[in-house]
C-alpha cells in the first residue's frame, strides 16, 4: 500500500508501560469504585405517599418524588424500568424502610409527565473562573434511515446551541441556556451572566466572545479587576494603544513564529489599563 512505503523510516512511539507498586492502594481504589452507600432521609420517608387531593379525580399513591428517586436509581445503573423496580425494593428491604415501591407500568406512566425540580444552587461566597463554551446538538432519529432507504431527502431539521459556563476549580456548572444554531456566543454571553450570582475573578472563553463589549460587559458586572483571558482571532493585530512593552520584546526576538496550535495568546485586563482604555497582549511566542 502506498501509505506503507516509508514506513520504515517513520519515527516510531514506544508504547508506554507502567508498572504497580503500590498495590495495596490500587486494589483498595478498585473496590470502592462498586461501593454503594444508601440511605432515606426522614423527609423522604414521610413526602414518599401522594399528598390527599381535594379536587375531583383519582387519588394519586406514590408522589413525584418517589417516582423522581426511582427513575433517577434506572437511569444511574442503567436499569429497565422491571430492573428498576426490583433494586428499589431491595433497597428498601436493606434499609428497613417501610415504604410502597411503585410498579413498572407507573413508573412508564408518570415518568412521561414528570416535571423535574431545579436543584438548589449552595451559596457561594469565594471568587470563581468562570469558563464560557458553546456546542451544538445534532437530533438522532429516523430520518437517516428512511433517507437510505427511500433514497428521498428528508426535511431539514433545526439544530440547537448549548452554552455552558463551568466554575473551573469546583467543576459546578455556573449557568446554562439552550439557544437555536444562529445564536452566536457574544449574544448568549448576557443571559449565561446573568446567572452567576457570585464573585468571578477569571474569565475564560474562546475567540468567539473576543471584543471591547464583552471586557465592557465584564467590567460592569464583576468589576474592574476581573481578569479575562481570551484568545485573539487568527486575524487580529496590535491596537495603537497596545503596551509598549510589547514593542520592546518583539524587537528583542531576532526571529519570532506565530504558530496557531502550539502559542499561547491571551488578553490580560488589569484596572490601570481599563482606566486607560488600553489593552495589553501577553504573548508566549516559539523562538527559533
Amino acid at each position: 500500500m502506498p501509505y506503507k512505503f516509508n514506513a520504515g523510516r517513520r519515527d516510531r512511539i514506544t508504547k508506554q508501560k507502567y508498572r504497580v507498586t503500590n498495590w495495596a492502594d490500587y486494589n483498595e481504589s478498585l473496590r470502592q469504585r462498586a461501593d454503594l452507600t444508601v440511605w432515606v432521609s426522614e423527609e423522604g420517608v414521610r413526602l414518599w405517599s401522594a399528598p390527599r387531593r381535594t379536587a375531583r379525580g383519582g387519588q394519586q399513591k406514590y408522589s413525584d418524588l418517589a417516582i423522581e428517586i426511582c427513575l433517577t436509581l434506572g437511569v444511574a445503573f442503567k436499569q429497565a424500568l422491571r430492573q428498576t423496580q426490583g433494586l428499589m425494593r431491595s433497597i428498601a428491604a436493606l434499609l428497613g424502610v417501610a415504604i410502597a415501591v411503585p410498579d413498572f407500568s407507573t413508573l412508564s406512566r408518570r415518568g412521561e409527565g414528570l416535571t423535574l425540580h431545579a436543584t438548589r444552587k449552595t451559596a457561594r461566597s469565594n471568587p470563581v473562573h468562570l469558563v464560557v463554551d458553546s456546542t451544538g446538538l445534532k437530533i438522532f432519529g429516523e430520518g437517516e434511515w428512511l433517507e437510505q432507504k427511500n433514497k428521498t431527502k428528508r426535511k431539514r431539521r433545526s439544530c440547537c446551541k448549548l452554552h455552558l459556563g463551568l466554575d473551573l476549580v469546583s467543576g459546578e456548572i455556573v449557568c446554562a441556556d439552550l439557544t437555536k444554531d444562529e445564536v452566536g456566543d457574544p449574544t448568549a454571553l448576557p443571559g449565561l451572566l446573568d446567572q452567576v450570582d457570585c464573585p468571578v475573578d477569571l474569565f475564560l472563553a474562546d475567540g468567539a466572545c473576543d471584543g471591547e463589549p464583552t471586557s465592557e460587559m465584564l467590567a460592569a458586572q464583576f468589576g474592574l479587576m476581573i481578569e479575562v483571558t481570551i484568545p485573539p482571532p487568527k486575524n487580529a493585530i496590535l491596537s495603537p494603544n497596545a503596551a509598549k512593552g510589547i514593542a520592546k520584546l518583539l524587537a528583542a526576538c531576532r526571529r519570532c513564529c506565530w504558530s496557531v496550535n502550539y502559542a499561547t495568546i491571551s488578553m490580560v485586563y488589569s484596572a490601570d489599563m481599563l482606566n486607560a482604555s488600553a489593552r495589553a497582549w501577553r504573548y508566549e511566542f516559539a523562538v527559533s
